[in-house]
C-alpha cells in the first residue's frame, strides 16, 4: 500500500472503530496497531481507554490527542535512556528530547495541528455546545471528524520517518522554545 494509502486507510479505520462502540482514543490507537507494526502485541490497546472523553470523561486534553500520542509513541518512543551518568546523561536524555532532532519536535506537532483546526485541544471546550446533550448526533460526529483527523497526523508523522519528523519546527509550547533556541540546538 502506498503511503497515501496507508494513511487514508487509518484514517477510515479510526472513523470506522467510532461506530463499533470504541472510545476516542481506543479509536486511533487501534486504527495504528492495526495497519503498522510498532513491535507491540495488540492487548496494548487497553492503555489506551481510561483517556476516552479527556480522561475519564474529566474533559481534558482530548482523547483522540492522547490516542495519536500513544500510536505515535508506540513507534518514536523511548524504551530505555540514553547511556550515560550524572550530568551526562541529563544532558544526553535533553538533548534527545528537546534538540534537533528531538522526540518532542515530533509529539508537539499533534496538538498544535488539531488546535489550528478545532480551536482548541480540551475536551471539555471542543464538545461545549454539547455538554447537555453529550453523544448526541452532532456531538457523535464532530468527535469521529476529529478522530479520523488525529489518525491521519497519527498516520502522517510514523510514515514521515524519525529523521524527517524529528527535525520539524516546534509549534506553541509551554517553554517557548523555537529552532533559535539554546535547548533546540544540537548538542546542548
Amino acid at each position: 500500500m502506498e503511503k497515501q494509502e496507508l494513511i487514508e486507510a487509518i484514517k477510515q479505520r479510526a472513523r470506522k472503530n467510532f461506530s463499533l462502540g470504541y472510545n476516542c482514543a481506543e479509536c486511533v490507537f487501534e486504527a495504528v496497531l492495526h495497519y503498522l507494526d510498532t513491535g507491540l502485541p495488540k492487548e496494548v490497546l487497553k492503555v489506551a481507554t481510561g483517556f476516552g472523553g479527556g480522561v475519564g470523561l474529566f474533559g481534558d486534553t482530548c482523547g483522540a490527542v492522547t490516542g495519536a500520542v500513544l500510536s505515535v509513541s508506540a513507534v518514536y518512543g523511548r524504551s530505555k535512556l540514553p547511556e550515560g551518568e550524572g550530568k551526562e546523561a541529563m544532558r544526553l536524555s535533553a538533548n534527545e528530547l528537546y534538540g534537533k532532532p528531538g522526540l518532542y519536535r515530533i509529539f508537539n506537532q499533534i496538538p498544535n495541528r488539531l488546535k489550528a483546526k478545532y480551536g482548541d485541544t480540551i475536551c471539555r471546550k471542543i464538545t461545549e455546545k454539547w455538554h447537555e446533550s453529550w453523544l448526541c448526533r452532532e456531538h457523535a460526529l464532530h468527535c469521529r471528524e476529529i478522530i479520523t483527523d488525529a489518525a491521519g497526523i497519527s498516520a502522517e508523522l510514523i510514515l514521515l520517518g524519525k529523521d524527517v519528523v524529528a527535525n520539524l519546527p516546534f509549534g506553541e509550547n509551554v517553554e517557548k522554545l523555537k529552532d533559535d533556541s539554546p535547548c533546540s540546538k544540537e548538542g546542548t
